[in-house]
């Protein structure tokens, strides 16, 4: 229970159902590790962790925190540094869902006899074939079947999604309903939890002292290798990056490539950051227990991309992606994720991109 709505609700809504509800809300991390001068604010907030609680006072079920920030910081913050320092762009949602919110969470969740884990997730889970498949939520446009590509079968065997098959606002009425006004009308944030203030360059040189001096004075260069400037070092940019580059060129020139070993960042036109093809490296499979070695799919290269047709060769825990039309800004580091229809193949993390 983060103090939000969709974990606020889906609590009562099981409460309702007549399960015995155990609340957990998870402290992961503290913003003065940070550097970040904003008062705190999400699910790591004293107020968030107040609103927990008093649902699940107002319903009568045991309501628990926990500190978890060691964990979280080795699996999410550890990882998140070391991805940009390898010039890679990372997904911190995908590894708070995997190795927190259930693969710690899940370890707890044990120790106090519960059954099921259930969260506030705008996804479905089914059984079929002996396996259990999520897939996109009712609610296309809160769906986050593409963060949860990481989940072991066991973890999914032991997980309720209450309001995936809802739409957000029956969830918002559902909590106005209940009593609970200011919940129904809460503002959510999209910021990543441990960067407040969304500048997540400010937050690796306070994590990693003495990095932007390290890095500072790199070249920009052309696609063809001609140099085109300084840059402020390499791991404060990102594939696809058009603002922020302090340089005029006459035409929007976008970051297309990253290469820490020589500190260069190349630069292109938008036609550059197309690719037809990437690989992705360690793949979990979740609807089939092997994904058939070559397979047409619908595959999502970020959060809010629709999905572009493509053909899998899948081999081991690695692939290989053919879009059947180009894709822009492939970013290293990000999560590549494969769907059937509205259910999950599986998914991994793209490893290279292959020029057109």
């Amino acid at each position: 229970m983060s103090g939000g709505i969709d974990s606020s609700v889906a609590a009562m809504m099981l409460h309702d159902e007549g399960w015995e509800v155990v609340g957990i809300t998870m402290k992961t991390w503290d913003y003065t590790s940070s550097g970040a001068g904003k008062k705190e604010t999400g699910c790591c907030s004293l107020d968030s962790i107040n609103d927990a609680r008093e649902i699940a006072v107002s319903r009568g079920f045991h309501h628990y925190i926990l500190d978890i920030r060691a964990e979280f910081g080795e699996s999410v913050i550890d990882n998140f540094v070391d991805e940009y320092i390898s010039g890679r762009t990372p997904n911190p949602c995908v590894m708070c869902n995997t190795h927190i919110k259930w693969e710690a969470l899940y370890k707890r969740a044990e120790l106090l006899d519960c059954e099921f884990i259930a969260t506030g997730h705008y996804a479905k889970l089914r059984e079929e074939s002996g396996r259990y498949v999520v897939s996109k939520g009712l609610d296309h446009t809160k769906d986050q079947s593409y963060v949860l590509w990481g989940l072991r079968q066991e973890l999914l065997s032991k997980t309720l999604f209450p309001v995936g098959g809802f739409q957000k606002s029956k969830i918002r009425q559902m909590a106005s309903d209940w009593g609970f006004k200011d919940l129904a009308n809460k503002s959510e944030s999209y910021e990543i939890c441990f960067v407040p203030d969304n500048d997540y360059r400010s937050f690796l040189k306070h994590r990693v002292p003495g990095l932007a001096e390290k890095v500072d004075g790199g070249e920009f260069v052309s696609t063809d290798g001609k140099p085109l400037g300084k840059h402020k070092g390499y791991p404060f940019y990102t594939i696809g990056q058009r603002k922020g580059l302090e340089l005029a060129f006459g035409e929007p020139m976008y970051v297309v490539k990253i290469v820490p070993e020589s500190n260069t960042v190349v630069l292109g036109r938008f036609e550059d950051l197309e690719k037809s093809e990437m690989g992705v490296r360690n793949v979990n499979t979740i609807k089939y227990e092997t994904i058939p070695s070559e397979i047409e799919t619908i595959t999502k290269i970020r959060y809010k991309d629709p999905g572009t047709p493509s053909t899998i060769k899948h081999e081991g825990d690695s692939a290989s992606v053919v879009f059947h039309r180009n894709v822009s800004a492939v970013a290293p580091g990000q999560s590549a994720v494969f769907y059937e229809g509205e259910d999950v193949l599986g998914g991994g993390f793209i490893t290279k991109e292959v020029a057109k």
